[in-house]
């Protein structure tokens, strides 16, 4: 079968991937050259551990404090816009604890499947992308941290599955012992891991090439050709393209190409951006997420530190702003007070969209208007996380098998 992906992030090329070892005729299409999409930057989590969406009601009560500082881990910019004002509403009815617990055990078990699916890639030749199985901690700082870390623990103990401890100060300390912590505990999550996404992505590009996967790139998607119930071909500036079935896996461009196809996806772009030093003169041990500073640090590749997080909900053509970054590193420094690190250059600082549902779960599945359509987007900030077991469940579909993990809480027309 000749198949087309539409996109050439993580989610696209790991659906290429499997889909290419799946015997299929495989082409990738993106509207860039594949090189810096949102799946280079990332904090480079495989984390079974988020199994929260973004969607939770915490987060529109704080949110509703931080939307309009442009510093804030969180961030809305104001404007007029029916799209956003759609996105929010749903965001908000998805905020609830009832839904919140519901989603708790797909993400448990689409994440855990892709750290399976990354942990078999890892031992295929011509892949060696830093993968580490040694956990992620998430420090707190605070008592309400506390509660928060202790409450976390309970749900990820009922579910299973996930092993999880909760820390004291001295312990969290004696982890990592190069360099002093500003924290009252933190969780780890021995069930996460971690990878370098720059090799991971340069090494998929590099074997989809060689297993003859055709690249068009700087080639956006204008118009879908249909009839009835199938796409029949995509429509660029350069030429028509037929196929025998697409994916669509566009990240944060995909709500307005879903639209061409009548299909409503309630997705807004949610950017972030992060600082990479390569031979730090600082060192941690361990990946870690700041609770209270909505911040995230990864040791990777052996001489790295990365720097990330934010988001910031925001059209793709606004303008990065920088004091979005000097607050991510202000908030780096509140916990490892001897980190000291300056705003970079302008170029040196990276930033990408994440595509942000509207309940925080990804759309993975067939939508009911067109038969040889598969839906892959709307990852939020789990995007690397989930990118390989999407590719793999993307490659069931098409063949119609029985799928590796239960699609209902991912169906595409779930919002309809």
């Amino acid at each position: 079968m000749n198949v087309i992906v539409i996109g050439g992030g993580i989610i696209g090329l790991s659906s290429a991937y499997f889909l290419e070892k799946a015997g299929h005729t495989v082409t990738v299409i993106d509207q860039t050259d594949m090189l810096n999409n949102c799946s280079y930057g990332n904090a480079g989590y495989v984390c079974p551990s988020h199994f929260i969406p973004l969607a939770t009601p915490g987060i529109v009560k704080q949110g509703l404090r931080w939307m309009l500082n442009d510093t804030s881990p969180f961030y809305v910019q104001p404007r007029i816009s029916l799209s956003l004002i759609d996105w929010g509403i749903k965001f908000m009815k998805s905020a609830t604890p009832e839904k919140v617990d519901m989603a708790a055990i797909p993400l448990r078990d689409i994440a855990l499947f892709s750290q399976h699916m990354y942990e078999a890639m890892a031992q295929q030749p011509g892949f060696d992308f830093a993968y580490e199985h040694k956990g992620l901690l998430e420090i707190f700082q605070t008592e309400k941290g506390a509660e928060h870390a202790k409450h976390t623990v309970e749900k990820a103990h009922q579910l299973g599955l996930l092993d999880t401890e909760l820390l004291d100060y001295d312990t969290l300390q004696a982890m990592e012992p190069q360099t002093k912590l500003n924290a009252l505990g933190a969780i780890y999550f021995k069930c996460d891991a971690h990878l370098y996404p720059n090799k991971l992505m340069h090494q998929l590009l590099q074997h989809l090439r060689k297993k003859n996967v055709t690249f068009l790139k700087n080639e956006p998607v204008l118009q879908f050709k249909t009839f009835q119930h199938k796409i029949t071909a995509i429509i660029t500036p350069q030429s028509s393209y037929n196929a025998d079935a697409f994916v669509l896996a566009t990240g944060s461009w995909s709500r307005e190409l879903a639209a061409q196809l009548q299909l409503s996806l309630p997705l807004m772009p949610g950017r972030g951006y992060s600082v990479t030093l390569e031979n730090s003169p600082y060192h941690i041990n361990y990946p870690a997420i700041l609770l209270e500073g909505r911040a995230a640090l990864t040791p990777m590749d052996g001489n790295k530190i990365r720097f990330g997080g934010t988001m910031e909900i925001t059209k793709t053509t606004t303008p990065p702003k920088m004091k979005r970054v000097t607050g991510l590193l202000q908030a780096v420094q509140r916990f490892y007070p001897e980190f000291t690190i300056p705003l970079p250059p302008k170029e040196q600082i990276w930033f990408g969209f994440r595509p942000c549902s509207a309940d925080g779960l990804p759309f993975i599945g067939k939508p009911k208007q067109w038969n040889n359509l598969v839906v892959a987007t709307g990852h939020s900030m789990l995007g690397l996380s989930l990118g390989a077991g999407t590719g793999k469940l993307v490659t069931e579909i098409i063949n119609e098998q029985k799928s590796s993990i239960a699609l209902d809480a991912f169906r595409v027309n779930r919002f309809d």
